[in-house]
C-alpha cells in the first residue's frame, strides 16, 4: 500500500465552493437527519481522491442507496477515520476540548470538528477552513461559511487530524 498526501487545500476549497449550496452529484441528507457528514465526506474526497469500497466498514458514495454509514453519518465517519488501516483517508482523533480550547499543534485547515452534547452524544461534523485567527469552519445541515467555532454551542468537541490517504 502507498502513502500518498491529502491535499488540504483541495479540501478547503470544495467547502468554499459548497458551503451555501449543494453540489448536485451528491444527495442532500438536509431533511434526513442532516447533510453535515456527507458534506465533510465530499470535502474529504476532494482532497484525497480515493474513496474505500469495502461493504459495511468502508468510506464510499455511489448514490443515496449505495453508499456506506461512514460517509453520512457523524459516528461512522469517526470511527472510520480513526481505525481505517485500508485505502482512503486516516486521522487521529483529538480531545475533548470546549470551543474557547486553543486547537492542539497539528489541527488545521481540511481537519475535522464533531461537536458533542452533554450526554455525549456527537451530532454535527464541521470542517476547518481557516486557523488565521482562531478556529474557523464551515459546514452543511446549519449552512456555515468560515464561522468562527466560537460561536458554536456544544458540551465538547473533538478534532480528527488527517494524517494522510492511503492507496493501491
Amino acid at each position: 500500500m502507498q502513502l500518498i498526501p491529502y491535499n488540504r487545500q483541495a479540501a478547503v476549497n470544495y467547502a468554499h465552493q459548497w458551503a451555501l449550496a449543494r453540489n448536485p452529484r451528491y444527495f442532500d441528507f438536509s431533511e434526513y437527519g442532516g447533510d453535515c457528514s456527507s458534506f465533510v465526506s465530499q470535502c474529504l474526497y476532494a482532497g484525497s481522491s480515493i474513496m474505500n469500497y469495502s461493504p459495511v466498514y468502508g468510506w464510499y458514495y455511489i448514490s443515496a442507496g449505495q453508499r456506506t454509514a461512514s460517509w453520512s453519518s457523524v459516528v461512522y465517519l469517526h470511527r472510520f477515520l480513526t481505525t481505517n488501516s485500508s485505502v482512503g483517508p486516516y486521522g487521529l482523533s483529538m480531545g475533548p476540548f470546549t470551543v474557547h480550547d486553543a486547537p492542539p499543534a497539528p489541527i488545521g485547515p481540511g481537519d475535522i470538528v464533531q461537536l458533542c452534547r452533554e450526554d455525549g452524544t456527537y451530532y454535527h461534523s464541521l470542517l476547518i477552513t481557516d486557523t488565521t485567527d482562531g478556529v474557523r469552519v464551515t459546514a452543511h445541515s446549519f449552512d456555515a461559511h468560515n464561522k468562527p467555532l466560537v460561536e458554536y454551542v456544544c458540551h465538547s468537541l473533538r478534532y480528527i487530524h488527517i494524517l494522510g490517504v492511503r492507496n493501491w
